[in-house]
């Protein structure tokens, strides 16, 4: 149990740094998504699937010494299996839009 409680909190710094760097820190984002990974969903009621090089470049048009009040974050649960985990992030106030974010973490190479 307490392997997993201890993974559990890897997750949420994972997704803590998410947080911040989606205040427009891209450098911070690339540092914590595989090379190779994927995003999918509806952003302005377009479907997008593939790399996340699409929010890093609307992430670096934001001013990161500018806070946005209106952003929110909370991260609502988190399920952790051996080497995966799932996790499911609520933003309000993100570039003018609110979404229900589930990620899907892989634990690579320790």
């Amino acid at each position: 149990m307490k392997d997993r409680l201890e993974d559990a909190a890897l997750v949420r710094q994972v997704l803590n740094q998410y947080i911040e760097g989606s205040g427009g820190d891209v450098d911070l984002l690339r540092s914590i998504f595989h090379p190779e990974a994927l995003m999918n969903g509806y952003f302005g009621g377009h479907l997008g699937i593939g790399s996340p090089e699409p929010f890093f470049a609307e992430v670096a048009k934001m001013d990161p010494s500018t806070p946005t009040s209106d952003y929110h974050a909370e991260i609502e649960s988190i399920e952790v299996m051996g080497d995966v985990a799932s996790a499911r992030l609520v933003e309000t106030g993100f570039l003018g839009s609110d979404f229900v974010d589930f990620f899907h973490l892989i634990r690579v190479e320790g």
